[in-house]
């Protein structure tokens, strides 16, 4: 069994590495106390073939692998997550603008009253002629307000059989009449990375934009779920290995009693705790994205169990290097806070830790969703 990655994968996270430092990190600060998109940071990311990462290379992306894209992942949340999700949040539909980095994208899923329970989503979009009509609200949008054009869940068949059918995935533009995004602000964590609600009032489409088959939106979403908790249980791990970084770091720096804090048993085990729970969650989100580049059986068991462990150890890990900073883990002039604040919406995004291990339990007993 071979553990190591290829040396274009080891060169792929250096290039990202160098960036996210020299890039990313040392602007963090910045966005997240102004909330405001990172538009330059993400054309650099774009120049660099990150924001069209996964799309083929005939399309004009980089063709990474799913084990390529959570290196990278890793390394862009270990330096600032709300950065990162900013640069990584995109949908492959339009794919050459979105390689070039000429378009943002979004998918929007969610609902004012309809959040875990997808198959509850009330947005409906109507034919009428060579058009899709579509009416409803998206609620908790990443790109909302800044993006291009979203991939958006609708009932297209309210009277289909079985709970699952009469979905569709439907592209819309942002700039069609009807459409509207409200950004939220006041976030916890991740203010980096835009956030809204989108209005769609009557908003008119083409018959085109009508994404894969009608009436499988909902098993297409779930597909799509596989890869991108994969990516989530990345973004999960470079925050636990930003926050076990900085901890050692400033254990390092910090003395007390005439010794640094690193000296201290108590503070050793914390660290031994923050950078082993972090290998073992990288190692589970190596294997979920080796297992969707491999295809085969569906991925759907494991890419839900990384994702809860790297989430569950995200949040241990920041909240332990806050403790660790003490009171200067409390304020903004260390990172130690703004990593507790962002590792939070990990076990939030891509369905809540609650349903991981209900789709893990049903999983184990053959059920499915």
């Amino acid at each position: 069994m071979d553990f190591a990655i290829t040396d274009e994968q080891e060169q792929i996270r250096e290039e990202v590495r160098r960036f996210a430092e020299n890039e990313v990190r040392p602007h963090a600060k910045e966005y997240d106390r102004e909330e405001k998109f990172p538009h330059d940071i993400v054309d650099e990311a774009a120049e660099m073939g990150l924001t069209g990462a996964t799309i083929p290379i005939e399309y004009g992306g980089a063709g990474y692998d799913a084990v390529d894209s959570v290196l990278i992942a890793e390394e862009l949340f270990a330096a600032d997550p709300g950065i990162a999700l900013s640069i990584l949040a995109t949908r492959e539909e339009y794919l050459e603008p979105v390689a070039r980095g000429d378009a943002i994208s979004g998918a929007a899923i969610s609902e004012p009253d309809t959040g875990s329970d997808v198959s509850s989503v009330s947005t409906r979009a109507e034919k009428d002629g060579d058009e899709w009509v579509i009416n409803g609200n998206k609620m908790w949008i990443t790109n909302g307000s800044v993006g291009d054009f979203f991939v958006v869940l609708c009932k297209t068949d309210p009277d289909a059989e079985g709970h699952y059918n009469g979905f569709s995935q439907i592209i819309v533009e942002s700039d069609r009449d009807g459409f509207e995004a409200d950004k939220i602000t006041g976030k916890m964590g991740i203010r980096a990375s835009d956030t809204a609600e989108l209005i769609l009032d009557d908003v008119r489409v083409p018959e085109e934009n009508l994404v894969g088959t009608e009436g499988m939106g909902f098993l297409q979403q779930m597909q799509f779920f596989d890869a991108t908790r994969t990516g989530v249980a990345a973004q999960g791990v470079g925050i636990a290995k930003g926050a076990a970084e900085r901890a050692l770091e400033y254990a390092q720096e910090r003395e007390q009693f005439g010794q640094p804090i690193g000296d201290f048993q108590a503070i050793q085990h914390k660290l031994a705790d923050m950078h082993t729970e972090t290998e073992a969650a990288r190692n589970l989100t190596y294997k979920s994205a080796w297992a969707v580049d491999s295809g085969g059986s569906p991925n759907t068991k494991l890419a839900s169990m990384a994702k809860e462990y790297a989430s569950r150890i995200a949040v241990k890990a920041a909240n332990e290097c806050v403790q660790i900073h003490g009171g200067s883990g409390y304020v903004d002039d260390f990172d130690a806070e703004r990593l507790y604040r962002d590792a939070k919406i990990t076990q939030i995004y891509e369905g809540t830790t609650e349903i991981q291990k209900m789709i893990i339990a049903r999983e184990l007993q053959g059920k499915g969703f």
